[in-house]
């Protein structure tokens, strides 16, 4: 659910229990490591300075084999501030945005576009050293007050990091920039992940609607005017200077590569299919995939490639919810089926995005039909933040050598999906994490709602469950064995989802409280960023919420049911960025950002005016919750 961002961190320092060598805890303690508990940090009576910046009083308590205990209390790290000037070879921000020439690109008073919105992290060890890939989501307003969300290109930051061997704290050495200008850019990059190759795994949300380029109609409705579309891409294309490059570019996973020397290549992937793309979270074979997709009236989707680490080629599939609840209370549960999309090799989709395939290439549109489509066409409804219902039908024959059907799977994804029958009701679907051990997957609604609601004058109505809008992590069970889909084809894979069920849920207030909470403040609300710790057995929820004043990042404990707050942000403030590296070179990290600090609410009182006078909209810090040990 991404939008603005202030990346903050929180460190816990430790000492060094008697046998145990620093940078080597818990492997080579005698004792040997059990678990891991954090607890909760109390919220009430915080001071406005409090309310306005990351707080913590948490700590993790690590229990061993033979029952002793050890302390680590948190505290914040920061790496580095989107303005800070001391680390670019030229001097100039961090997070300044340029154009495909490398020019910074100013706004009317001639000043720096400096996006406040660090989002997604990896943090990556390529060789001895360590490095972190940060990607910057979006501008929000500029000196002059002018909001350019989604019309500006966006960057992804390379930093060259030192570990220290006594502690290993982290610091910068260096900050670079990664070059977009072969893949025609950057757009609104959100969610993100570390491959199981060492690679960052971003994302562009709000894949701009392509039928709004070609059918002028069309344009004037709200899918095409609204704030995350085609006319804010528009502008985007042309202030980075490519004017022509198609909305087909848009929507993908740019994979960025760090090489032994520091520097970074990128690719952007047309076969993982264009949706609003959160979080791409790949399994245990490296081949099978759960995406995201942000917005209302969206999908669950799964991408399977030919071959482990190589997303050159692959199968794209579309969830099916077969409900199983009867009432749908607590989120509701379901068995999932899966309809097979398409097969396709990336440079076969990417040719025919060059060779300008449009959305009038692939579908015919009737605009005639009543209560029911005209015969021939499919009823379908799917959308972003704007619901969209469309009598579509699939034309005959191939462009480009590739036939419709194959463009359509991944150049349409959502579209296509609704056309097959899948399942394009989730509502604001996030983050994803993945459980090896137990062989389980962890996704995000930020709220149940709409599409996700008993609504029978929906096309579908597959999903019928009671509205939440403080939301629920849910949990996939993957099956052991590989299924079919369902016309009896089999999945080549053994990480499949086949169940899906509610298991963190907020809870709404009957009433907003005093001060302007409207979810209960002991649960989670709109959860977006989700991260499992495999050794910790921790799965790690950050918040986008308005019912929470100042939104909160969670540690879930999955064999115990505890849910405790380990950090709160400065009010308005979106948790974000979320990364957990449970060992590098004998420490661990767990990243934590924060977006659109003083972000204002039309639920808050007058009184948090006092709070705002504390917080820089303006200011952006890159940082890790750091100083616990490793786990092995």
């Amino acid at each position: 659910m991404c939008r603005t961002l202030i990346t903050v961190a929180i460190a816990a320092t430790f000492h060094v229990p008697a046998g145990m060598a620093a940078g080597n805890m818990f492997g080579g303690y005698t004792g040997g490591f059990k678990s891991i508990e954090f607890t909760s940090t109390d919220i009430n009576g915080l001071s406005d300075q409090e309310r306005a910046s990351t707080y913590t009083k948490s700590r993790a308590i690590v229990t061993y084999a033979n029952g002793q205990t050890e302390t680590f209390p948190l505290s914040f790290v920061n790496l580095f501030n989107n303005t800070d000037t001391d680390k670019t070879r030229d001097g100039s921000a961090a997070a300044a945005i340029h154009d495909k020439n490398g020019t910074p690109l100013v706004d009317s008073n001639g000043k720096p576009f400096i996006p406040q919105t660090p989002d997604a992290n990896s943090l990556i060890r390529v060789g001895n050293k360590p490095y972190l890939v940060t990607q910057w989501e979006y501008e929000n307003n500029d000196s002059a007050g002018i909001n350019w969300y989604g019309k500006l290109p966006m960057t992804m930051t390379l930093a060259s990091l030192n570990q220290t061997r006594a502690d290993g704290e982290l610091s910068v050495k260096s900050i670079s920039q990664v070059d977009f200008s072969k893949v025609d850019g950057l757009w609104i990059p959100c969610g993100g992940s570390l491959s199981p190759w060492n690679t960052h795994l971003g994302s562009e949300e709000y894949e701009p609607d392509a039928r709004c380029e070609v059918d002028a109609d069309y344009a004037k409705s709200a899918a095409c005017t609204g704030l995350e579309y085609t006319a804010r891409m528009d502008a985007f294309r042309v202030l980075y200077g490519a004017p022509n490059a198609s909305p087909y570019d848009y929507g993908r996973v740019p994979e960025v590569r760090v090489t032994l020397n520091g520097k970074s290549a990128v690719e952007k992937w047309y076969t993982l299919g264009r949706i609003s793309r959160e979080k791409v979270q790949f399994m245990g074979d490296s081949r099978t995939a759960i995406q995201g997709d942000d917005g209302t009236y969206t999908m669950l989707s799964m991408f399977v490639a030919d071959k482990a680490r190589n997303l050159s080629k692959g199968t794209l599939y579309a969830a099916k919810w077969n409900q199983i609840s009867p009432d749908g209370t607590d989120g509701g549960s379901a068995n999932l089926s899966w309809i097979k999309l398409g097969h396709a090799r990336n440079d076969q989709i990417k040719a025919a995005v060059k060779a300008g395939v449009s959305f009038n290439d692939l579908f015919d549109v009737s605009t005639t039909g009543g209560a029911t489509p005209v015969a021939g066409f499919t009823r379908i409804k799917h959308g972003h933040e704007v619901a969209t219902v469309e009598d579509l039908r699939l034309k005959q024959g191939n462009f480009n050598g590739v036939p419709i059907a194959t463009l359509a799977a991944f150049l349409e994804t959502r579209r296509y999906a609704a056309m097959l029958g899948a399942t394009v009701e989730f509502e604001k679907f996030e983050g994803v994490a993945y459980n090896a051990k137990d062989n389980k997957a962890y996704v995000a609604m930020a709220r149940m709602s709409n599409g996700m609601e008993n609504k029978s004058s929906d096309t579908a109505n597959d999903i019928r469950i009671k509205k939440n809008s403080s939301g629920a992590v849910y949990e996939l069970g993957l099956s052991s064995v590989a299924p079919k889909d369902t016309k009896g084809e089999p999945i080549k894979s053994r990480f499949v989802p086949v169940t899906m069920s509610a298991l963190v849920v907020g809870e709404d207030l009957k009433a907003q409280d005093k001060e302007g909470n409207k979810s209960v403040l002991d649960k989670i609300a709109s959860p977006d960023n989700v991260w499992y710790a495999e050794k910790m057995r921790v799965l790690f929820i950050g918040e986008d919420t308005s019912n929470h004043v100042n939104n909160y990042l969670w540690a879930y404990h999955v064999d115990t049911g505890k849910l405790s707050r380990i950090l709160s942000l400065p009010m308005g403030a979106e948790s974000t960025g979320l990364q957990v590296v449970e060992n590098m070179s004998g420490y661990s990290y767990i990243m934590s950002n924060y977006q659109h600090a003083g972000d204002k609410n039309s639920t808050l009182e007058p009184t948090y005016s006092n709070i705002l006078k504390y917080i820089d909209p303006n200011k952006a810090e890159v940082g890790y919750l750091g100083g616990l040990p490793a786990f092995k």
